[in-house]
């Protein structure tokens, strides 16, 4: 006789199969309700029912017990009943990869903010805060997701520090993860962003490589082709959404890679990947944001914006649906959801609209979501109020000087949606204060601060692209080991930027040599806010505005600071170490 064991139990889990365990009661009653023999717990009444895999349509009733769809394309009775005429159902939407750290909001109000959007499960990375907390963030993550009403999931963070060029608050080996493996909400192995690490068998590497063997491993490949990809994904690794071209994702799907088309606040990659959706490849793509804060998901939404962008792109419907559920659900092994059908979980959004994704009700778990549901919840406290270690800064600090027999200077090049950046150069003109700045060709200084505690570095260098004519932008978030990263045009600006991001634990700040213009206090690691998402909205509204009074031209200015100091996407990238060169993985 098959008998459910607990080793069975703990099968599920390392395969990530998070069905519900109704017991012999429970279960009995969703079989009756199923059949029509008893009311089910919750009806939605004339639904039209989008099938995300042929594309009809089907106006029926949705019986749901518990967090289960009991029934469908029949006509049901319920203890509660609401009547949904006019409205489609579609599979709640799955994010395949993001931070929520990058939502500037804790878990429980990144889940307030996004679930309404329709967004009813995430697979999130927490390798923000663990690079500043180590194991303690990756804690507060699991343990924050058991709470959520969003149904979260965390991979494990693969890469902390991302690579040995900059000044981490921390590290994470085999031996700190392995004690979160077998966690219920956790899935695999987070982003393997050291891709030289692993076609160079780093033996770190290696160790969370083994470790993760026969589960899920995400990929972060950008730009690799060829034989060095091959190697890349000998190792097991599946999943890839650094993809920025057609050509490339079709290379790596071709090898057997699944794409994550991303769309965040800064990494824009969705009008480029859009043409690789079709009949033949919706079971091989997904969506997701990496990186999203709350002003974009305020003005232009979540996922759903993603997708009525991919409608508009002329893209059927029930693909665009698809990809956005039961192909990221497959994908990540999570086999309960994805498709609107008895026995499924009982995730899904109701749209007044197909085609522009207007969502006017959000099902979760079975549950209708409201704000009352939201606060129901048992929250886990903040950690990391405490994570600021840096030491106040002079405006002397930043002075850059020439290096000898040096006429050009190599100058970061930034542009719009973008995270890679580019080489430059340009001739400036050397004072006794240093190399100084050329606003009329763009070219303004940029630094990185070691916040850690740990050596006190200050990195200098040199970047173009923003715009900036005065003035300085700082943020305690720098991609990954989030340093505080500060550009500007006078040294006396920077200094007043970053001596108020010291100030405030870690946050956002626009300042000028006179005053702060605007800032977000950032407490929960330099990374988080502890207000509600609303006010954080706000306060990113009034720093986009001096930002650009200042002469920044960039849409994102903060997310893309941020993005500077990360050294394992091309080209040149700003440490605390000094200027890095990712092409040759050295610095200059």
């Amino acid at each position: 006789m098959f008998e459910i064991t607990d080793t069975l139990i703990r099968t599920f889990r390392k395969y990530h199969i998070p069905m519900s365990r109704p017991d012999a009661e429970l279960l009995q009653r969703m079989i009756r309700a199923g059949r029509g023999g008893e009311p089910a717990d919750l009806v939605l009444k004339n639904a039209a029912l989008l099938d995300v895999i042929t594309g009809t349509t089907t106006t029926t009733d949705i019986a749901i017990v518990a967090d289960r769809i009991v029934g469908t394309h029949a006509t049901y009775s319920g203890k509660t009943e609401i009547d949904v005429t006019g409205l489609t159902a579609v599979p709640g939407f799955i994010d395949t990869h993001l931070h929520i750290e990058s939502s500037l909001v804790t878990p429980f109000e990144f889940d307030r903010c996004v679930l309404p959007h329709g967004v009813t499960t995430i697979v999130c990375d927490p390798h923000e805060i663990a690079n500043v907390l180590g194991a303690e963030g990756i804690r507060y993550f699991v343990e924050s997701a058991e709470h959520t009403i969003m149904d979260v999931h965390v991979n494990l963070s693969s890469c902390v520090p991302a690579t040995n060029f900059e000044t981490s608050g921390a590290r994470l080996e085999i031996e700190d993860l392995l004690p979160f493996r077998d966690r219920p909400k956790v899935i695999g192995l987070a982003e393997v962003m050291n891709f030289p690490g692993v076609i160079n068998t780093d033996p770190g590497i290696i160790a969370k490589l083994e470790a993760f063997q026969g589960g899920h491993m995400d990929g972060h490949a950008p730009l690799l082709r060829g034989t060095d990809l091959n190697a890349y994904l000998a190792a097991g690794i599946r999943t890839d959404h650094e993809a920025t071209t057609a050509e490339e994702a079709r290379e790596k799907l071709a090898k057997g890679m699944f794409i994550l088309m991303r769309e965040g606040s800064v990494s824009k990659d969705l009008d480029a990947l859009a043409e690789i959706l079709d009949e033949n490849t919706a079971n091989y793509v997904a969506l997701c944001t990496d990186d999203r804060n709350p002003l974009d998901i305020g003005e232009e939404g979540h996922l759903d914006a993603l997708i009525r962008r991919l409608i508009a792109k002329g893209v059927a419907p029930h693909l665009v649906y698809r990809v956005a559920s039961h192909t990221a659900a497959r994908i990540f092994g999570l086999m309960d959801r994805g498709l609107i059908a008895p026995g499924w979980r009982a995730d899904m959004a109701l749209l007044s609209n197909v085609n522009s994704c207007q969502v006017e009700m959000v099902i979760s778990g079975g549950r209708l979501v409201t704000p009352e549901l939201f606060a129901a919840r048992h929250t886990i406290p903040p950690v990391g109020l405490d994570s600021m270690k840096a030491k106040p800064v002079a405006p002397s600090d930043f002075i850059t000087e020439p290096k000898p027999n040096q006429n050009a200077v190599p100058v970061i090049g930034v542009k719009p949606g973008l995270i890679i950046t580019f080489r430059e150069e340009a001739v400036l003109a050397s004072t006794a204060e240093g190399l100084q700045p050329d606003l009329d060709k763009d070219v303004i200084k940029v630094a990185v601060v070691e916040r850690h505690g740990i050596n006190g570095n200050i990195g200098r260098a040199f970047v173009k692209g923003f715009g900036l004519k005065s003035g300085a932008i700082a943020s305690s978030i720098g991609h990954d080991s989030h340093n505080i990263t500060v550009i500007g045009a006078s040294d006396t600006a920077m200094a007043r930027a970053v001596n108020h991001i010291i100030e405030m634990g870690g946050g956002f700040c626009v300042a000028t040599d006179d005053e702060v213009r605007a800032d977000l206090p950032l407490p929960i690691a330099g990374l988080m806010s502890l207000e509600p998402f609303e006010v954080v909205e706000k306060h990113l509204e009034s720093l986009r505005s001096e930002a650009h009074k200042l002469g920044c031209i960039l849409p994102e200015p903060f997310l893309q600071v941020a993005f500077l100091a990360l050294p394992v996407i091309p080209h040149l990238k700003m440490t605390d170490r000094g200027l890095f060169d990712v092409d040759k993985f050295d610095f200059i």
